[in-house]
């Protein structure tokens, strides 16, 4: 699984229409083949910063993600609503097996 994490912090006039952007941007993504998960947040210590949650099942749906006229069209849009460079960071996943004492099991 790919687990993408992206943050980007909106200019104060422009964080509702980030923000309507940003659930635009996550709903259509969510209807792309290989998409497992996609959400957009905000964060609850600076409000003008969204941060974006994504899990694909693999490299491949990643690549077709990015490579959609409306993936970049979105990072174009929104990097000119923003107050400073969007931030992503891609992460190669696999499910860890924890103990149940290690995840509080009594």
């Amino acid at each position: 699984m790919i687990v993408i994490t992206g943050s980007i912090r909106a200019r104060p006039e422009h964080v509702d229409a980030l923000l309507a952007l940003g659930l635009e941007h996550v709903r259509r993504s969510r209807a792309e083949p290989g998409c497992l998960a996609h959400a957009v947040h905000r964060d609850v210590e600076d409000p003008l910063r969204l941060v974006f949650v994504e899990q694909w099942a693999d490299a491949a749906s990643v690549a077709a993600h990015f490579a959609l006229p409306a993936s970049q069209g979105f990072v174009a849009q929104a990097a000119r609503l923003a107050s400073e460079p969007p931030r992503i960071e891609v992460f190669d996943a696999q499910p860890a097996r924890i103990a149940p004492a290690a995840r509080g099991a009594r």
